[in-house]
Formats: C-alpha cells, structure tokens, sequence
C-alpha cells in the first residue's frame, strides 16, 4: 500500500489542535477526514511508549471506518519529574482534557521535587510518535522529540495543550508565544513528519 500514492486518510484524534496541525502539515493533495465525521470516541491507549499507543489508534480508527489512519500520540517528558508525564500528558488534564489544570499539576509537582526549580534550567522534551495503519496492518510508525526547557510561568496563547510552558532549545520563546507558521517547522510533530512523509 505504501507504494500508492494516498489520495485518502482519517487523522485519528478527538484533539482538534492537533487534527489543525496534522492538516497543515500533510500534502495538499490528500482529501482529510476526522474522527468527529464519524462520531467516533477514541480508543483505551494502555500501550507503554508513544509508538504503542499511536498504532492503538490508527489500527482502532482504521477498522471502524475501513479508511487508512494516520494517528498521533504526544507529550512531555521532564527530566525532574521522572519524564513524568509522558504518555500521560492528555490524562494530567482530567477527563476534560483541560491542560490549564495540567499545567498547574506540574507546576506543582516540579515545587514538591524543588522549590527553588523556577531559578534553573528544567530539561524538558516534546515526544511525537506517528504512524499509519490500515485495519490491523501497521503501514509505518516513527517517533521524534524536541529538547528544551520548562519556563517558570505559562506564556502565549497560541498552539495547544503544554505550548505555553515548552521552551525548545537555543530559543527564547515558548511554543505558546510563537507564530504558528514557525512553531510547525520547529515542533516534534514535524520531525516525525519528516520521517514519515516517504509513505506518504
């Protein structure tokens, strides 16, 4: 299949910042259609890596829709808090989803480790595992991340979930602060496109 050209694909997330992300990253030729089309609830991810609980998904979404599903799973590793939280990012936010909330979780957990962490360099990643199945057979899966820092209070109101609190490396900005247009070309969900785009 990977031979083809895809002319069609189901981005499988229920997030719509990362379905807008995933959208402008693809080929302009790919006709794009989203879980909410199809009113579908997303998987249980009870995988143990980022690649595991994205081929979860795009095999799950790909079987309920017979469609070729291209899925995501991201998130942040902190050096402080054990790499914590990890593929749980989307989980510190409660059943909501609301990252305000898990923005304040780690806060609060990085002030139990050290009270002084706000006067260091707290090394930080941005982890982004992306593969592609149709029905149960995995077609590609890559992963990539970004190295940075967490800043010591959230700024900016673009991009989505922990943007406002990432500083990648050699920068002075979070992703939060940053024009989408750059953000795309500097975030870990583009290295991993990167890697994926010879199936594309």
């Amino acid at each position: 299949m990977s031979k083809q050209k895809i002319e069609k694909l189901l981005i499988g997330t229920n997030n719509k910042g990362k379905l807008q992300e995933i959208k402008n990253l693809l080929p302009k030729y790919i006709e794009i259609h989203s879980t909410s089309e199809f009113n579908l609830k997303s998987p249980i991810e009870n995988g143990k890596t980022f690649k595991e609980n994205s081929l979860i998904k795009s095999k799950y979404f790909s079987k309920k829709t017979g469609l070729l599903c291209l899925a995501d799973d991201s998130g942040l590793e902190i050096d402080l808090l054990n790499k914590d939280p990890g593929i749980y990012s989307a989980r510190w936010g409660g059943k909501k989803g609301d990252f305000n909330k898990a923005i304040k979780k780690i806060y609060r957990e990085l002030n139990k480790k050290n009270k002084y962490w706000k006067h260091k360099k707290i090394r930080a990643r941005f982890v982004c595992a992306l593969s592609i199945s149709y029905l149960e057979k995995k077609i590609a899966c890559v992963q990539a991340k970004v190295e940075g820092h967490i800043s010591n209070k959230p700024k900016g109101r673009n991009g989505f979930g922990y943007d406002p609190i990432f500083i990648p490396k050699n920068k002075k900005k979070t992703f939060g602060e940053m024009r989408p247009a750059i953000k795309y070309k500097t975030d870990h969900r583009y290295f991993a496109f990167k890697k994926l785009r010879k199936f594309l």
